[in-house]
């Protein structure tokens, strides 16, 4: 399993991608301007970074007591993308509506085009992070991390 630098040094990454990407992306679909729409990604992204570490390094222990294993097959990278915004989507919804001022209906339309976004941003990102910087084995992991193109056992 990644330590906690290895971690942080993921979460970070994949926030300040995400952030250079979806800014102006919202800032454009909902007309909002780049300043208002940049400080609620940079609220959403400091939210998202803690969510990210303790989502992942939950999901690594359910992994290893489950399976014995942490690498990641196809359809457990679809659930873990899945799980993954599903829960921020919940913890952004309020911020969403109480930054910009709008309703629960409008914050949730602006919540799911970013979860859109992430969902597809966070599989792609986490497996491309997996092969550049492949997790060691974990204490206990009994095949370490996959070395297949697919990262399926």
């Amino acid at each position: 399993m990644r330590n906690t630098r290895d971690r942080i040094r993921q979460a970070l990454a994949f926030e300040a991608i995400g952030l250079t990407v979806v800014t102006p992306l919202i800032a454009w679909l909902f007309g909002g301007h780049m300043g208002e729409v940049g400080v609620l990604a940079v609220i959403g992204a400091s939210l998202a970074t803690f969510w990210h570490y303790a989502f992942n390094w939950s999901f690594d222990r359910l992994l290893l007591a489950a399976r014995g294993r942490t690498d990641k097959t196809l359809p457990l990278r679809v659930v873990h993308a899945l799980a993954f915004e599903g829960g921020l989507l919940v913890l952004m919804l309020p911020v969403i509506a109480w930054w910009l001022d709008v309703s629960l209906a409008q914050a949730l339309a602006m919540d799911v085009v970013f979860a859109a976004f992430y969902v597809v941003y966070a599989f792609v990102f986490t497996w491309a992070y997996d092969r550049l910087v492949p997790p060691p084995a974990a204490e206990g992991d009994r095949r370490g991390f996959a070395t297949g193109s697919c990262g399926c056992p």
